[in-house]
């Protein structure tokens, strides 16, 4: 079976000869299927009136575990946006009700994020639905083939530098 990347290789191909495309048969596919799942994912959380974003800010805090709050530099780090983009986010969450601004310990001027309890309560209604999706969408997949392909991927990660999130 041949999807869209088969047909852009086919047409590198005929086009110049002289080279081999394959990074193409990866990067294009890891490409496509980041956007396609982007989709997949708002599809998914629009029934839950939630962004693509929320659920990683509520993910990130929760699996943070007790008392399921950071600084916003890690939240930053964990999003990979801007420092604007992380103050909107946790701006909109905490009119939401899902995060709150609590002082940090010993500094007035710092701050850290924490899940509220409906934050936690919407984590919880959302993820194990989230969980059964991501089965789902990848039930294509048997037990090897996942785990190739999970090890693919962090190997692709590393060689970039995405080792942690700290």
């Amino acid at each position: 079976m041949a999807d869209a990347v088969d047909k852009v290789l086919e047409l590198w191909r005929a086009e110049r000869p002289d080279l081999d495309p394959w990074p193409t048969a990866v990067i294009g596919r890891v490409g496509r299927l980041a956007r396609l799942l982007d989709r997949w994912q708002k599809e998914f959380l629009a029934p839950f009136g939630m962004e693509n974003w929320e659920l990683d800010v509520l993910t990130t805090l929760r699996r943070s575990g007790p008392p399921y709050e950071l600084t916003p530099g890690a939240l930053l780090r964990a999003a990979m946006v801007t420092s604007g983009a992380i103050t909107n986010r946790i701006d909109r969450m905490e009119a939401k009700g899902l995060v709150e601004r609590v002082p940090g310990s010993g500094d007035r001027r710092s701050v850290r994020i924490r899940l509220t309890r409906r934050g936690h309560q919407v984590l919880d209604e959302v993820f194990p639905h989230a969980i059964e999706q991501g089965e789902r969408l990848l039930a294509v997949l048997d037990d090897d083939e996942r785990e190739n392909l999970v090890n693919a991927l962090r190997s692709l990660l590393e060689s970039m530098g995405d080792t942690s999130l700290d």
